[in-house]
């Protein structure tokens, strides 16, 4: 990985997450593991509303957790009830925090490789909607990370399982000074989270 990027991840405040954020993560834990149990892809998909800020930062996030913990066959995706475009503020923060970002499509909904390894292959950055053809079908984890996806959506097709695990919208800094600050802490402690899941993980 990429040595700035480390460094973000060695300071992940890991033990500051209280008993009750581990029981909602608890579910995800299990999923996981049982996947890595049977020998089989452990398919996560980060649900949120708009596909731009936290669906987005938990895939990226995610995926560099199973990577750092060496969990194998673990594939990350992400989509919204509707398809709007990442923010730029999550590529901005992205890249402060250590990771490598290419745009590689530019237009009304870019599309962004977000890499954290130079030889690993990259997160594809987007938005779609939850039921892209990009997306997986079957055999996955749906992950709620806002209440208002998980509301608006009563079934995920394809899910075995659903978790609601939410985290404040960072959108509400926008065009104010803090919103760097924001940003920043929102996508540490979407680190945190994943970070602590998959530290959990028996392989």
């Amino acid at each position: 990985m990429y040595s700035h990027l480390l460094k973000t991840i060695q300071q992940l405040p890991l033990q500051s997450i209280s008993e009750a954020r581990k029981m909602i993560l608890q579910p995800l834990i299990d999923f996981v593991q049982l996947k890595v149990d049977d020998r089989q892809a452990v398919i996560l998909h980060f649900i949120c509303t708009h596909n731009s800020r936290r669906s987005l930062l938990s895939q990226v996030w995610a995926q560099v957790a199973a990577s750092y913990y060496a969990v194998p066959d673990v594939q990350c995706y992400s989509g919204g009830t509707e398809a709007t475009a990442l923010f730029p503020k999550v590529a901005a923060t992205l890249t402060d925090q250590g990771f490598s970002i290419l745009k590689i499509a530019d237009h009304n909904n870019p599309v962004y490789a977000i890499k954290y390894s130079a030889n690993a292959l990259p997160v594809m950055g987007f938005s779609k909607k939850y039921d892209s053809a990009f997306n997986p079908v079957s055999a996955f984890a749906a992950i709620m990370t806002c209440s208002q996806a998980d509301g608006d959506c009563p079934f995920i097709p394809g899910a075995e399982r659903r978790i609601p695990i939410t985290f404040e919208d960072p959108k509400v800094a926008d065009d104010t000074p803090e919103q760097s600050l924001v940003y920043a802490a929102r996508s540490v402690e979407i680190a945190r989270d994943m970070f602590y899941v998959f530290s959990k993980i028996c392989r």
